[in-house]
């Protein structure tokens, strides 16, 4: 795919992603659900209350409301909401636009799912990410989701350095799955890893 040429923004701002969206822009968009997260679902036992910040086309908000899970995605692009509502159909309305920082109904989740948004996110946010996810996820409740480990700086993509630099992000967690993908986009190819991360309490979640 041919990139585009946009205007400069920051992609802290959402004008940086409805610029995309709006010109089906979308490298990072895989069009389907990850095995991984099919696996996870498939062990999980019973449904569970879950928050998919940044979520984009939301193809994992439909598959999750499909198997009964209590989802809710949210991204402060306009234009990203548009084209989840596109794709979700009858489960549209589980997707809002909202800010991943501000106060969130609901709150807080057995489980937050991340995929490609701390990546998205410019590295000066990530601390502020860290803490705001440590709020999200109850005691005892599941970070869950894929995480791009790669050299460098420049993104979006931003890529994490090392899994000590996750770990220093999410004080409060403990990492207890962590696996390669197989199935990752060009874009991630090689350089994500799929993991769960518990939030430490008194109420474990069987992950």
């Amino acid at each position: 795919m041919e990139t585009p040429q946009f205007p400069r923004r920051d992609p802290a701002d959402a004008e940086f992603w409805d610029l995309r969206y709006d010109a089906r822009f979308a490298p990072w968009d895989a069009g389907r659900v990850p095995a991984q997260l099919r696996a996870f679902v498939d062990r999980a036992g019973a449904p569970r209350r879950v928050l998919i910040p940044g979520c984009g086309s939301a193809y994992e908000v439909g598959y999750l409301a499909g198997k009964g899970w209590d989802v809710r995605g949210i991204d402060f692009s306009q234009a990203a909401v548009r084209a989840a509502a596109a794709i979700l159909g009858p489960h549209a309305a589980r997707v809002r636009q909202a800010d991943f920082f501000a106060p969130i109904e609901g709150a807080p989740f057995e489980m937050v799912y991340e995929r490609a948004f701390l990546c998205a996110l410019p590295r000066r946010l990530w601390p502020a990410w860290g803490r705001r996810v440590a709020g999200l996820v109850a005691p005892g409740g599941l970070l869950a989701g894929y995480f791009y480990f790669d050299a460098g700086e420049r993104g979006p993509p931003f890529p994490l350095h090392s899994g000590d630099e996750l770990a220093q992000l999410l004080v409060g967690f403990a990492r207890i799955e962590d696996a390669p993908v197989d199935d990752s986009i060009p874009v991630f190819q090689g350089k994500e890893r799929w993991q769960v991360w518990q939030r430490l309490g008194t109420d474990c979640i069987q992950a």
